[in-house]
C-alpha cells in the first residue's frame, strides 16, 4: 500500500481533513494525495506558496520572521502550516519550505528542508539535510516525508 494511500485511510478512520502548505515542493504532497479516488473527502485544500510574498498573503507568514530567518527555515515552516490550519477548515496541515537546488549558501546548502506540521494541540518542526543528490531528488524526498509526517501524526491521535 502506498504512503498516500495509508495517510488517505488513516486520515479517514480518524475523520480528519488535511491541507497542505508547500514551497520547493510546489503542491506535490496534494498531488500524491488527490491521486488516489475519494481523496476529497479528507483533503481540503493545498496552498502552494512559492514566494515569500505568497507566504505572506495566502498564509499570514510574518515579514519579520522572513526577514530574521529567511524562507528556508523551522521558524517559517512553523507559520506556514499554523497559517494554513487557521485559513482552511482543517484538522491537520504539513508545511515545506527547502533549497531543492542548485544553489545554496555556506549557511542553508542545497537539500535543505523545513517541515511544519500543525493540529489544535500546537505546532512542531524539523530540518531535514537530502544533501545534494539533485533537484527532481530532493523534491521526491521532502514530499516522501512529509507524508510520512502527515501518518506519524494521524497515528498518534
Amino acid at each position: 500500500m502506498s504512503l498516500s494511500t495509508q495517510v488517505l485511510d488513516a486520515a479517514k478512520e480518524r475523520a480528519v481533513m488535511i491541507a497542505t502548505a508547500e514551497s520547493c515542493t510546489g503542491g506535490m504532497v496534494a498531488a500524491a494525495l488527490t491521486d488516489i479516488p475519494g481523496s476529497s473527502d479528507v483533503v481540503e485544500r493545498g496552498f502552494v506558496t512559492y514566494t515569500n510574498q505568497a507566504k505572506i498573503d495566502m498564509l499570514g507568514v510574518s515579514p519579520a520572521t522572513l526577514d530574521t530567518h529567511g524562507a528556508v527555515s523551522e521558524e517559517v515552516a512553523r507559520e506556514m502550516a499554523a497559517g494554513a490550519l487557521t485559513r482552511a477548515p482543517v484538522d491537520l496541515t504539513v508545511s515545506i519550505t527547502g533549497i531543492a537546488g542548485p544553489g545554496g549558501s555556506e549557511f542553508k546548502p542545497e537539500g535543505r528542508v523545513c517541515f511544519g506540521i500543525a493540529d489544535k494541540t500546537g505546532v512542531v518542526s524539523e530540518t531535514v539535510e537530502f544533501g545534494a543528490p539533485g533537484r527532481a531528488v530532493v523534491r521526491a524526498a521532502a514530499k516522501d516525508h512529509a507524508l510520512t509526517l502527515l501518518l506519524k501524526r494521524l497515528q498518534s491521535l
